[in-house]
């Protein structure tokens, strides 16, 4: 089959996941309301929907026995989504809202204030989980993703979850459920699973054509493609007048990815077999969330990111591609 047409397909199956992660929003949102949980804890329980895609690929890559492309996949997403996102909501806060002249403030400075709870909730957690995956899969007797790993890291998602969800406890409303949610649920639960076997189809096919490894297909091709829906959601939250909610999501979808989307490549046992280039994307992976958590507080006035420092996750980024090009693929 033409490369071409793979490519359409990667697209309309990455559309499906995420559309499918859509509709299971809405139930979770119910939830969040019922038992009273803030934005910061609300988007660590909602990134259980919102990362599902990535889960779902990583599912599909072991049952195929493609585990590189779940990995690279792991890896790409994690290190692209944070810049992307963060300048995404930076952009769409540039908007006026209606009677918030602290936001109007906001505009004024260049800044995009963030809820300063959002480092303690998410972003340092989320360093922990990197940390573990790094002592689990670099030092050389158990290096790679072996079954016990798989299952520390799951103990590592519950651990996270439960931090945010008592980080972030407040009085519960009352929400009304139909029928018409729970079967679009059921349908969006369908949609990403269609979607994560055909995502991992068509990569398969396109690095072939390519002559380029899995796991760089993973990090460059599913990677992206998974992260590049996200672009609409952040930027319709966030002008909707959600900044901190829509921002900070993207660090709990990460925390999911790295834990969730993590335990079936492990559970399969998921060798590494370019060290450098696994490391070298470890780090970065790491570098993303500790330039959030140094940002976030570096203002004394307000927490949250100002112009220059928008450019420095995205000139992280450009770092990190110049690396992967000439120093770990050597590509020149």
């Amino acid at each position: 089959m033409n490369v071409w047409l793979w490519v359409v397909i990667l697209g309309l199956a990455a559309w499906a996941a995420h559309w499918g992660a859509d509709r299971l929003l809405t139930p979770l949102k119910l939830l969040r309301k019922q038992w009273g949980l803030t934005a910061s804890a609300g988007a660590a329980f909602l990134a259980i929907v919102t990362a599902s895609p990535e889960v779902a690929i990583n599912i599909a890559s072991a049952a195929r026995d493609v585990s590189d492309i779940g990995l690279g996949n792991l890896l790409g997403s994690n290190i692209i989504s944070i810049p992307l996102m963060v300048t995404i909501a930076y952009f769409a806060s540039r908007k006026q809202f209606k009677n918030n002249k602290e936001h109007q403030e906001h505009r004024d400075k260049n800044i995009l204030a963030l809820n300063k709870r959002s480092v303690a909730v998410l972003s340092l957690p989320y360093l922990g989980i990197i940390a573990l995956v790094a002592i689990l899969t670099l030092p050389k007797p158990w290096r790679g993703l072996q079954p016990i790993d798989g299952w520390i890291m799951l103990g590592a998602y519950i651990a996270f979850l439960a931090h945010a969800i008592v980080k972030g406890k407040e009085k519960g409303k009352n929400v009304e459920w139909n029928k018409k949610q729970v079967l679009l649920s059921i349908a969006g639960a369908i949609a990403i699973a269609t979607g994560a076997f055909f995502i991992v189809k068509a990569t398969e096919n396109i690095v072939s054509v390519l002559g380029i490894s899995e796991i760089v297909g993973g990090l460059f091709i599913t990677g992206i493609m998974t992260t590049a829906p996200e672009i609409f959601k952040t930027w319709s939250v966030v002008k909707g007048g959600e900044v901190t909610a829509g921002t900070t999501s993207v660090i709990a979808d990460n925390a999911v990815t790295m834990t969730l989307a993590f335990f079936p490549l492990a559970l399969v046992t998921t060798p590494i077999e370019d060290f450098q280039l696994y490391w070298v994307n470890l780090a970065f992976v790491g570098l993303m969330p500790l330039l959030y958590s140094l940002f976030i507080h570096q203002s004394k006035e307000q927490h949250g990111f100002t112009r220059w420092q928008i450019f420095a996750f995205d000139a992280a980024y450009i770092v990190y591609l110049m690396v992967m090009v000439f120093f770990v693929l050597k590509l020149f």
